[in-house]
C-alpha cells in the first residue's frame, strides 16, 4: 500500500489531543474511514470525542469496547465508532455488518484496526498517537497518514 504522511502533531495534554479531533471531524467527509492505533491510555477516546465534537455531535462518546460498534447519527453526519480491540476473530466483523458503516455515507472510526487489516478498505486515513515519556507524561505524538 502507498502511504503518505499527511501531518505529525504534538500534543501537550488532553485538550490538544480533542482539539486535533475536532479539527478533523469538522474536515471529515461522507464515506471516509479512519482507523485509530495506540497503547492502552494514549488518548484514543479523547481524540474519537473531539472528533464527534467536530461532527456536532453533543452526546457523551465512549469507547464502545464491548458492544464493537457505537452508532451516532445526531452529528452533520453520521458517526460510527468501532473498537474493535475484544474482537476474537475478523468474522465478527461480519456478524455486525461492518461493510454497511465502512462503506456508507458516514464517518467511521476503528481503534485498534490494526487487529483488522485484512478487511480494511482500499484507502483510509491512519491516525496513530504515540507517548514520549522523554517529552513529558502527557505528551503525545500524533501522526495522520492516508493510505491506499
Amino acid at each position: 500500500m502507498d502511504e503518505k504522511k499527511i501531518e505529525t502533531i504534538e500534543s501537550f495534554c488532553a485538550e490538544d489531543t480533542a482539539a486535533l479531533g475536532e479539527r478533523v471531524g469538522q474536515l471529515a467527509k461522507p464515506g471516509e474511514v479512519y482507523t485509530l492505533i495506540g497503547d492502552l491510555g494514549v488518548g484514543k477516546t479523547v481524540f474519537t470525542q473531539g472528533l464527534a465534537k467536530g461532527l456536532g455531535i453533543t452526546e457523551p462518546v465512549n469507547s464502545p469496547t464491548f458492544t464493537i460498534v457505537q452508532v451516532y447519527e445526531e452529528g452533520r453526519l453520521p458517526f460510527y465508532h468501532f473498537d474493535v480491540y475484544r474482537i476474537g476473530d475478523v468474522e465478527e466483523m461480519d456478524e455486525i455488518g461492518y461493510e454497511d458503516y465502512i462503506y456508507g455515507q458516514g464517518v467511521c472510526l476503528i481503534e485498534w484496526a490494526n487487529l483488522i487489516e485484512e478487511i480494511l478498505p482500499e484507502r483510509y486515513i491512519c491516525v496513530t498517537i504515540e507517548k514520549d515519556l522523554e517529552k513529558g507524561f502527557d505528551y503525545r505524538r500524533i501522526t495522520i497518514e492516508r493510505v491506499g
